[in-house]
């Protein structure tokens, strides 16, 4: 009696993402007709088809989409225990994502000082917004992330490792001179980040009982991008505390002191929950949570710090 195999089970599930024998033959470096052949052999051990050939695409019929749902976890698993075995203990490749304002402001330190402890483990770090890190985290693509705002999915698993602070803030001075209320500037020309940042979500969310409409003239993806652009234009952004810290010391941006607001927002730590928890991996969220944390609460304790110094004076 014929088995279904590890490989056959790779490739319906590449085919079930592409719909098309041709891409997956050539992603996967394999004739179309192996391809084919393949699904075929899995359709006879079944005894069903999984597939309906629709426009010249495969697309999953009611059987295809119940085998899916639970074979794709058990492949998911294999294949992490199947990589894992092919590493040592201490030397292997952790596959990690961040948001872009952990990216920017927290990750360089933690990765370089993970390396500098385990020199034969190789980090790829993929950056995007938070939506896009857990859709990565849900596709098993990374391993590992760090994030912030609202994460959604009920295969990630999430834990909190810092609070972060969101402000508003101005390179125009005179923007920052007296104590607002949101809806008071809510017409002034705002700069966000794009649809599907975690400080977007976390912000508008955040506001959405006071104010009606936000003048939001510009949207970018990249913090950075964002700093630069205040500095030529009057206009708000709201950003995290640690992200403009540098500029609100050295006086090229400016907090504006908006009455009633408290914004913040959790930094969490994802994995997929059937994500195989190999010791490379438990080393890696070990010590990038201690670091992480470590580093949030001094970057907050300084903040505090200057907070403090100025109202002295």
């Amino acid at each position: 009696m014929m088995k279904i195999t590890l490989r056959q089970m790779e490739i319906f599930i590449n085919v079930v993402a592409s719909g098309r024998l041709t891409h997956v033959a050539k992603a996967m470096d394999l004739s179309q007709s192996a391809i084919s052949m393949s699904i075929k052999e899995l359709e006879h051990i079944l005894g069903r088809p999984v597939f309906d050939r629709i426009n010249k695409k495969l697309v999953l019929n009611e059987v295809g989409r119940a085998f899916y749902k639970e074979i794709e976890p058990i492949y998911r698993k294999l294949s992490d225990i199947e990589f894992e075995f092919k590493n040592f203990e201490n030397k292997g490749i952790v596959r990690v994502g961040a948001s872009t304002t952990i990216v920017d402001y927290l990750m360089p330190s933690i990765i370089c000082s993970y390396m500098r402890a385990y020199p034969d483990v190789k980090i790829t770090l993929k950056e995007g917004n938070t939506q896009e890190i857990a859709r990565m985290i849900e596709e098993g693509t990374i391993d590992i992330a760090f994030v912030e705002g609202f994460v959604q999915g009920s295969d990630i698993v999430k834990e909190k490792i810092g609070v972060d602070e969101l402000i508003v803030v101005t390179a125009d001075k005179a923007l920052s001179q007296k104590p607002v209320f949101i809806d008071e500037i809510a017409n002034e020309r705002w700069i966000l980040r794009e649809p599907g940042s975690g400080t977007r979500e976390v912000f508008l969310d955040y506001i959405k009982e006071k104010v009606d409409a936000l003048n939001i003239f510009l949207e970018l993806g990249h913090t950075e991008s964002i700093k630069s652009m205040l500095n030529n234009r009057s206009c708000l952004t709201c950003l995290s505390k640690i992200s403009v810290e540098e500029e609100l010391k050295s006086g090229k941006l400016f907090q504006v002191p908006v009455k009633n607001f408290d914004c913040k927002r959790d930094f969490l730590l994802i994995h997929h929950k059937d994500k195989y928890h190999s010791s490379l991996f438990e080393k890696f969220v070990f010590f990038s949570r201690k670091l992480m944390v470590k580093m949030i609460e001094e970057q907050q304790c300084a903040i505090d710090l200057a907070k403090e110094l100025k109202e002295s004076f």
